[in-house]
C-alpha cells in the first residue's frame, strides 16, 4: 500500500462541500479531502489486518509526512492498538509526531495511538515528562492527553498510584497556564479522574483550582459530588 493509494482510497469517499468546512473548524493550514472519521477507521482497520508491522510503520510515517488532514488522522489509527511487539519503533514514532501538533483533533487521534505505547510501557513516562516544558502549546498538552489512562483505575496498583500522582504533578505546573487548551486539559484530566477517584480530585482543586481559569474549575468538578 502506498502512500497516494491511501490517499486515492480516502478521497473517494469525500463529501462534496466537505473540504472547505473542515478548514474551517479545524483552522490548520493544510489539504482536507472531506472524508467523515468513521470511513477511516474501516479503511484503517482493513490496512491493519493486511500490512505488516513494518508495512504500517511505513505507511503510517509517509501519510503523517503528506501533512493531509485525513492522513494523518489514518495514521494516528494505523498505530492504535494495544499490542504491538517489539513497539519500540512505533513510539519513536508516536513520539516524534508530536513537535509537529497544531490541531486538537490530530494531536488527539495520535495521543489515543500514544496511549497504548505509555500503557505497554510506563518508563516512556521520563520521556513524556520532558514535554511539560517545551515552548510548544501542543506538546505541553499532549503530556496530559497521552496519559488519561492513569484517570481510569478506581482501586490502582502502588505503580499506578505514583504514575497518577506524578502526572497530577504536571497537572500543578499547567494550572495557572494562560493558554484555553492547556486549561481544557487539565480540565479533561481531573474530570475524567473525578469519576473513580472525586476524593483526589477535590484535593487537586482546593489546591490549585484558584489558579485555573472559572471554566476550567467547573469542567473539572462537573462530576464531583
Amino acid at each position: 500500500m502506498t502512500p497516494d493509494a491511501a490517499l486515492a482510497a480516502i478521497a473517494t469517499h469525500a463529501l462534496p462541500g466537505k473540504p472547505a468546512e473542515m478548514a474551517a473548524y479545524h483552522k490548520a493550514d493544510r489539504p482536507y479531502l472531506g472524508t467523515a472519521n468513521p470511513v477511516l477507521d474501516g479503511l484503517t482497520r482493513e490496512w491493519r489486518e493486511a500490512l505488516t508491522l513494518d508495512g504500517r510503520l511505513t505507511l503510517a510515517a509517509d501519510l503523517w509526512d503528506s501533512n493531509v488532514h485525513e492522513g494523518r488522522i489514518a495514521a494516528a489509527k494505523l498505530l492504535t492498538q494495544a499490542r504491538i511487539r517489539p513497539d519500540n519503533e512505533t513510539w519513536a514514532l508516536i513520539a516524534s509526531w508530536v513537535p509537529g501538533f497544531d490541531a486538537w483533533a490530530i494531536a488527539d487521534h495520535a495521543a489515543i495511538a500514544g496511549q497504548k505505547r505509555l500503557v505497554a510501557d510506563p518508563a516512556r513516562l521520563d520521556e513524556v515528562e520532558t514535554w511539560t516544558v517545551s515552548d510548544h502549546m501542543w506538546t505541553r498538552r499532549a503530556a496530559l492527553v497521552m496519559t488519561l489512562p492513569w484517570t481510569k483505575q478506581n482501586h490502582p496498583k502502588p505503580q499506578e498510584s505514583a504514575a497518577r500522582e506524578r502526572i497530577l504533578g504536571w497537572a500543578a505546573l499547567y494550572a495557572g497556564d494562560s493558554d484555553q487548551f492547556i486549561q481544557k486539559a487539565v480540565a479533561w484530566w481531573l474530570r475524567d479522574l473525578s469519576r473513580h477517584d472525586p476524593a483526589r480530585t477535590r484535593a487537586f482543586l482546593d489546591a490549585h483550582g484558584e489558579r485555573m481559569k472559572p471554566f476550567a474549575r467547573r469542567e473539572a468538578a462537573q462530576h464531583l459530588p
